[in-house]
């Protein structure tokens, strides 16, 4: 979080920032705006809904640094990197999230 903490421009959305990713890399089962709310402690999802709806940081500068860190931690002239995203199909039409991301 250190190497990304400066993108965000206010205290508050950083907090929420640092409490978003320890909750997608903790073992909370689903990883949603409301169980990683709760896993951070909030009574509702809205902190971390606004920060990834309508908190103002750089999303480019973000991904550029994580590629920074993973080519500092686990880069060499021979490494690949392989990315699986396993998904849950969500059934309905009118709640968020539901069609495959």
């Amino acid at each position: 979080m250190a190497r990304i903490a400066g993108v965000f421009g206010r205290v508050e959305p950083r907090a929420t920032a640092r409490a978003y990713l320890l909750g997608l890399l903790s073992g909370t089962e689903r990883k949603n705006c409301w169980q990683l709310a709760e896993h951070a402690g909030h009574a509702r999802p809205g902190p971390m809904q606004r920060l990834l709806r309508t908190a103002r940081w750089d999303v480019a500068e973000v991904r550029d640094e994580v590629r920074r860190y993973v080519l500092d931690h686990l880069g060499t002239g021979d490494g690949v990197l392989v990315m699986d995203e396993t998904g849950f199909l969500k059934k309905g039409r009118g709640s968020a999230g539901v069609q495959r991301q």
